[in-house]
């Protein structure tokens, strides 16, 4: 997590794979692109669709995924461990076609609830597959994006990307599942909706921890080591020395337990004997 923060940070990782680290600066810059088409008002066309691509991929990888760019070969999808042919997209030919169909169904008045949409757009591009490379992440953009244009804002606090990294061998066999069923979308909208609420949820709880903290900090007037120091307390519910050493670097162990100890002082934190505990 070190190194994505720092390259976040405009610094430079030399010791991060240059691939992974343009592939994130890329996403970042493709998920400012989506929010900034948001004040627009315009629809979801193929054209948006293939900028987003374009941002996410280019540069990358010696650029061989063609960036904005359908696919013009037959491609499949391969498990990287064995070898095995996991999925064979359609044709390329047909591709142009179903992308047309997929940003028309983006576009109609359904009455279909819109998570579910945006689940289907999901499934819908990674089964098209329309790029040689980045379909997955060009997929939970387009998603992300058609939440956001229905009303779901998330003020940019997560990626579903972060739900299916915990369990990639789960994300697949959900969207295996619908090939495998006769195109039944049940299992994989039903998985589709729990990372969903699971990620809300977090970011509900995280939300309320920083409101805390605010108001705490404020409140007791805490310092700038002191703030550092209560997140991890309230995340944790405890605090060792240890701990407070490695969040502030190069400051005497002294100092810090005279901060913690204004903390007690302050009825933010009680005392154990193995160091300040329970906020």
């Amino acid at each position: 997590m070190d190194q994505p923060a720092r390259l976040l940070e405009g610094n430079l990782v030399p010791e991060a794979d240059p691939d992974d680290a343009r592939e994130l600066l890329n996403y970042r810059k493709a998920f400012d692109f989506v929010s900034e088409y948001l004040a627009s008002g315009d629809p979801i066309t193929e054209g948006l669709v293939r900028e987003i691509h374009k941002r996410l991929v280019e540069g990358v990888r010696g650029g061989s995924a063609a960036p904005g760019q359908y696919r013009k070969i037959q491609n499949d999808v391969v498990n990287s461990s064995t070898g095995e042919t996991i999925y064979t997209p359609p044709p390329a030919h047909n591709v142009p076609i179903m992308m047309a169909e997929l940003v028309d169904f983006l576009s109609s008045e359904a009455e279909t609830h819109p998570v579910l949409v945006s689940g289907i757009a999901q499934f819908q591009l990674v089964n098209i597959h329309p790029f040689l490379d980045g379909n997955g992440r060009t997929s939970r953009l387009l998603s992300s994006l058609y939440l956001y244009r229905a009303g779901y804002d998330f003020k940019r606090l997560f990626t579903i990307s972060e739900y299916y990294d915990r369990d990639r061998p789960a994300f697949y066999r959900a969207i295996q599942g619908v090939r495998e069923t006769g195109v039944d979308m049940t299992g994989w909208l039903e998985f589709y909706v729990d990372g969903l609420s699971t990620q809300l949820a977090e970011v509900r709880e995280r939300s309320e921890q920083a409101i805390r903290k605010d108001v705490i900090v404020k409140q007791h007037n805490l310092s700038d080591r002191q703030t550092l120091a209560l997140p991890h307390i309230l995340v944790h519910g405890r605090m060792s020395i240890q701990d407070f050493e490695r969040l502030s670097s190069r400051v005497r162990r002294r100092t810090l337990q005279r901060d913690l100890k204004a903390m007690v002082g302050k009825g933010l934190i009680v005392e154990k004997a193995s160091g300040p505990t329970d906020p």
